[in-house]
């Protein structure tokens, strides 16, 4: 956008934004109210799995063998506990295939099958105080779920000689799901009081503080909407939703603390309500705008992987991106015509100055100045120091070991998780381990018995039973030496695969799952971090005219998150910290966590370089004066991002106590790199790198120069026709710094 075009665009979206303010919030009301109404339930229709990449082999044979052999693939285990007695008492004997005959009589349950039937030597505990029952309850994850919750209580508990727990996958998930919308609601209720606290902190106006809150729930309640419809379209992963609440409240502060500030700033001058609406629209609007759209970007890379886990966060952080940014640029502007100069009213911190003339955003303007200037002087020892730092906090993550996400994301004392645990510790042949190879086409006695004498020499292979034949099918079982999803299992994998047969084989299996999910996400990968590094050089290039800026906001984004893949891999797959933060490590990571976090983070880390950025140029335009424009920015910005900052880290913190490893680590995780991005990258590296490139930073090759004069956007009118967006080394003649005093920003 050029400088002579930029205002008058955007004239016609302040007129209409400002035109009739009560008119807009009413309408705004009852979206809302709508939105309450189409979002209800939607947790309910969510599921929690989508880790399987849908046209992977692992997939198909899943898919095949429920079809074809359902008992095969049970999804509900019952582990009946005869105390003091064994499994092979005939009181036990006798209540269990009561059991047993009563759960084939549920309706959607088949495929019954009990250690009392066959005396499978895998369905009885070593010790022979414990055996299973193992079925499989049909339908999708909400139907299997309502038949979880409908026929549990009649299973659970004391019957006669013995006690049954509940299990299996069908459990897991349907445990996982409950947890999660409970852990969500808890978060909920952390997150909002103390983020309010904070914007009271942040801009003194109570009145002030509750804008960003409003522009949050409308965001939130907007997403769960937009995810109730997808959900008639596609599979939505639950853990979506702590995505939708913390991106919807980090995001509304973020954009509602730009443009709040920038509206008090231009009423400090003088400016009527409506002037400083719009030159706040023109300014910091435009700014939130671009922003959005970096983040929404970095979320939309994921839509390339296959995994509906993955892609549901992209379907919600899109949706929540783009929700808080239209709240903040209708809701927000027509919220302050009305209030006018009452935006600061209710000011709670004239309780603490005393009548202290100097006010505490001037006192944090000239920290934030003297702290510039010493980074700057010493920019080659910040710039070393920081980034070395960086770098040896990320080495961990060298080690990283991928996994699947099982029970033990759930607390160590959830029913399903101590079932599981009871499998794992007193059950042969590493229960869930083993690996399945569908057979299809047909085949005579004697080939499926060569086929079977073939992979049971194979290396790894411990055990093979099977085939069971049911027409032109079959199955074997195979059992692995190695640990569950271990490396010589997974090699195994891939000799089962690779071992010829006459007839059309697939394997499945956790193993198989991991092979594929792997080999899914590294495909796509560099897909995703592709769009992700392009459309950000392409943006940051419209923002600020220059070649060299967006190639180091990428690198120092990318910088900026080794600390939080560092403490991932050190904390939950270590399991340093285990105990104090309550949850069990696998000694793995699952495989689509680190993408998400990325993605997520990078996104974020974007929204703050941004918000830097734009303000360095507009003083840069102004001025012209390169050092002075960074020392500028980060005066009026580097408050601003760290409140900022520290309100997001609250709400991914809030999200970082539930009670499921996968979601705790996301918290957490992304919380330690707003942080560190914040605190460290935008108030040391970057102010570092740019003072160690100078002027040179501005530089672009004359066609672009003239590509960004015609296109670009920036938060500022430059009052340099000749230098403009594109200024760089050599370019035209720069003036003197103006002599005009500098507005210290109100609630930054």
């Amino acid at each position: 956008m050029s400088e002579v075009n930029g205002p008058q665009r955007l004239g016609g979206w302040t007129r209409f934004v400002t035109a009739r303010p009560r008119l807009t919030l009413l309408a705004a009301l009852v979206i809302t109210a709508l939105a309450v109404f189409a979002g209800s339930g939607v947790a309910d229709r969510m599921g929690s799995g989508g880790w399987q990449a849908p046209d992977a082999e692992s997939t198909y044979a899943t898919n095949a063998l429920e079809r074809e052999f359902p008992a095969s693939q049970p999804n509900l285990l019952l582990l009946i506990d005869s105390g003091s007695a064994s499994v092979d008492d005939p009181a036990v004997a006798a209540e269990a295939a009561r059991l047993a005959e009563r759960l084939s009589g549920e309706a959607d349950v088949v495929g019954v099958r009990s250690y009392w039937q066959d005396k499978a030597p895998a369905l009885r505990a070593e010790d022979g105080k414990e055996a299973l029952i193992a079925a499989r309850i049909e339908g999708d994850d909400k139907a299997t779920g309502e038949v979880l919750d409908r026929m549990a209580p009649a299973y659970r508990g004391t019957h006669g000689p013995v006690r049954v727990s509940i299990g299996g996958p069908v459990a897991v998930q349907h445990e996982m799901q409950t947890l999660i919308e409970e852990d969500l609601l808890r978060a909920e209720m952390i997150a909002l009081p103390v983020t309010l606290v904070l914007l009271v902190m942040v801009f003194g106006s109570a009145i002030a503080a509750l804008l960003p809150l409003g522009v949050g729930i409308v965001a939130i309640l907007g997403t769960n909407a937009v995810l109730r419809g997808i959900t008639e379209l596609t599979d939505v992963s639950v853990f979506a939703q702590n995505l939708t609440t913390a991106l919807g409240l980090g995001l509304a502060v973020d954009y509602a603390l730009f443009i709040v500030r920038r509206f008090r700033e231009e009423l400090a001058t003088g400016a009527p309500t409506r002037t400083a609406v719009g030159t706040t629209l023109r300014t910091a609007g435009r700014t939130v705008l671009f922003s959005a759209l970096t983040v929404a970007v970095s979320l939309a890379a994921m839509l390339v992987f296959p995994q509906y886990f993955l892609r549901s966060f992209a379907y919600a952080g899109i949706a929540v991106v783009l929700l808080a940014a239209a709240a903040a640029l209708i809701l927000l502007p027509a919220a302050l015509m009305l209030l006018g100069h009452r935006v600061n009213s209710l000011d709670l911190r004239k309780l603490l100055r005393r009548g202290r003339a100097k006010s505490p955003d001037a006192a944090a303007g000239a920290g934030w100045g003297r702290f510039t200037a010493l980074v700057m002087r010493r920019a080659p020892v910040f710039a070393i120091v920081t980034s070395v730092g960086l770098v040896l906090l990320g080495l961990p993550f060298l080690g990283v070991e991928f996994g699947t996400a099982d029970d033990r994301q759930l607390p160590a004392s959830s029913e399903s998780h101590v079932v599981q645990q009871h499998l794992r510790d007193g059950f042969p042949g590493s229960p869930g381990g083993g690996l399945d190879i569908f057979a299809e086409g047909g085949a005579t006695p004697a080939q499926y018995a060569d086929y079977r004498s073939r992979i049971a020499a194979l290396p790894g292979v411990l055990r093979v039973d099977g085939p069971v034949t049911e027409g032109k099918a079959a199955y074997f079982s195979v059992l692995g030496k190695g640990e569950p999803v271990g490396q010589e299992t997974q090699r195994l994998v891939k000799d089962l695969r690779a071992e010829p047969a006459p007839f059309d084989t697939t394997v499945t299996g956790t193993a198989a799952v991991l092979v594929d999910s792997k080999a899914a996400i590294g495909d796509r990968l560099p897909w995703a971090v592709g769009i992700i590094a392009v459309v950000t050089l392409l943006l940051v290039f419209l923002l600020t005219g220059s070649v060299l800026i967006p190639v180091q906001a990428v690198v120092l984004n990318a910088l900026s998150l080794t600390a939080m893949f560092g403490a991932v891999v050190w904390v939950f797959q270590d399991g340093h910290l285990s105990g104090l933060l309550s949850f069990t490590s696998t000694g793995d990571i699952e495989t689509t966590l680190p993408v998400l976090m990325f993605c997520v983070a990078f996104g974020l880390s974007m929204d703050y370089g941004v918000f830097l950025l734009s303000r360095i140029k507009e003083e840069y335009d102004r001025t012209g004066d390169h050092e002075h424009a960074v020392g500028y920015g980060l005066r009026h910005t580097g408050g601003l991002i760290t409140a900022a900052a520290v309100i997001l880290a609250v709400v991914m913190v809030a999200i970082g106590t539930s009670r499921v490893t996968n979601t705790k680590m996301l918290g957490l995780g992304i919380a330690l790199a707003v942080l560190m991005d914040a605190m460290v990258v935008r108030s040391l590296l970057v102010p570092t790198v740019m003072k160690l490139m100078g002027r040179a930073t501005w530089w672009a090759p004359a066609p672009l120069r003239r590509f960004h004069q015609r296109f670009g956007l920036s938060e500022g009118e430059s009052v340099r026709p000749e230098a403009g967006a594109g200024a760089g080394v050599g370019v035209g003649a720069v003036p003197e710094p103006s002599a005009e005093p500098e507005r210290i920003s109100s609630g930054a």
